[in-house]
Parts: structure tokens; sequence; C-alpha cells
């Protein structure tokens, strides 16, 4: 994609459509395209983090790892959902792992040139933090309510 096709597509994207067209720039400054394989991992819990990414095509598995067996798949995300949150909030590592489920093709986000913006310009911190903390409450609660259905014994309330 080019920068012109990048900012077109913010632009258009619910998330980012709001932002301010200055704020747009610096986002696709510091955005790439990226296809993955079914199967590849995009992150590992624990790892660092400093990008984040936006699902163009295919469907990535966003899990917990579990110490014996298979991980929890707590949310399979689709064509314009964002992934990762945590490149934006210390300790900068990642909270789940998320792994290509088809294939897929992302813009990813260089977390760590956007932190620099952030801090120098407060009101795109402060746009970019407001839209991330909807995707953190939204994603924690999707784990939050997986691992009561999958861990917890019957009449566990």
């Amino acid at each position: 994609m080019t920068q012109d096709e990048i900012a077109n597509y913010l632009r258009s994207h619910s998330a980012f459509s709001n932002l301010d067209p200055a704020h747009i720039e610096i986002l696709v400054q510091h955005a790439q395209e990226r296809s993955y394989a079914v199967g590849d991992m995009l992150f590992r819990q624990m790892d660092l983090a400093e990008h984040f990414f936006i699902l163009m095509e295919g469907s990535i598995k966003v899990q917990v790892p579990a110490i014996m067996g298979p991980a929890l798949v707590v949310q399979t995300l689709e064509a314009n959902d964002i992934l990762g949150w945590s490149w934006l909030i210390p300790p900068y590592k990642w909270a789940f792992e998320a792994t290509a489920e088809l294939d897929s093709r992302v813009l990813v986000f260089d977390g760590k040139a956007l932190l620099q913006h952030c801090e120098t310009d407060y009101n795109f911190g402060y746009a970019l933090m407001k839209m991330f903390a909807g995707l953190m409450s939204e994603r924690l609660h999707a784990a939050r309510i997986k691992m009561m259905d999958s861990w917890s014994p019957a009449g566990w309330a």
C-alpha cells in the first residue's frame, strides 16, 4: 500500500475517522503493510511490545497460553479489527499472544515512534489513549468471559 492508500484507509476506519488529519499523517508515517501465513505468530505473551496492528484481511486468534495444553482463544479478529495495546502502557510487554488463523494482511504501526509523538503532542496522545482504552476494555472483558466459561467448575458463579 502507498502512504496515500494507508491514509485513505485510516480516514475511512471507524476507530480513526475522527482523528485530526495531522494525526492521521503521523500514523501513516509509522505504518507498513505486512503479511502472515496460517500459523504464523505475530507476538508472544511477555515479549517486548513495540507495535500495534490493523487487520485488513484474514483472521487472527488472540489467545492466552496455558501452563499445559493448548492456548485459550480469547477472541478471533477479522478485517478492520485493531490488535495490540501493550505498546502503549509500561512495562510494554504483550499481555496475550496472537496467531494467524488464516493468511492475513495487516498494517503494522511502530509503537515506539508513536509514543514519542504522544509525549510531544498531547492532543495526539489523548486521542490514541481514548481509542485504545476502549480496545483494552473490550479485550479484557472478552478474556474474562472466555476464562470463566472455559476454566471455572460447574456451578461456580
